[in-house]
């Protein structure tokens, strides 16, 4: 998907660049940022695409380095291990979309591209 510089997309280009930093500097999300960080030693970038609150877990759909996507459950409970649902290539993650997840998607590449073409690395507490 070409992207054209609406104001959907400068609107969701906000939204992811303020995940990906809630994603590294936040420390209710220490935890997450550790475990995607063990479990995909290579990341260098993150961007949320989906965040669903539970009671008792949280589930989310991160965009890693621009080429995966990784469909995870992390438990609010620290006796509880993270769980990761599946991991899609783009195409896979692709399939059914809405129009509106496409473009947070292609923005969300951009994003990463742009991030691995600089050099820019994903930084955190747990650092």
């Amino acid at each position: 998907m070409k992207l054209v510089g609406s104001r959907t997309e400068q609107a969701l280009r906000e939204q992811l660049i303020v995940s990906n930093k809630s994603l590294c500097e936040d420390i209710e999300k220490a935890a997450l940022l550790t475990y995607i960080r063990k479990k995909f030693p290579e990341v260098e970038t993150a961007y949320t695409l989906h965040w669903i609150p539970e009671q008792e877990e949280d589930f989310y759909q991160i965009l890693i380095n621009g080429s995966i996507v990784v469909n995870m459950e992390m438990p609010r409970s620290a006796q509880k291990s993270p769980i990761i649902k599946s991991v899609l290539s783009i195409p896979q993650y692709k399939f059914g979309l809405s129009k509106l997840n496409q473009i947070k998607l292609a923005v969300a590449m951009n994003l990463a591209e742009s991030a691995l073409r600089l050099g820019w690395k994903l930084s955190g507490t747990d650092e």
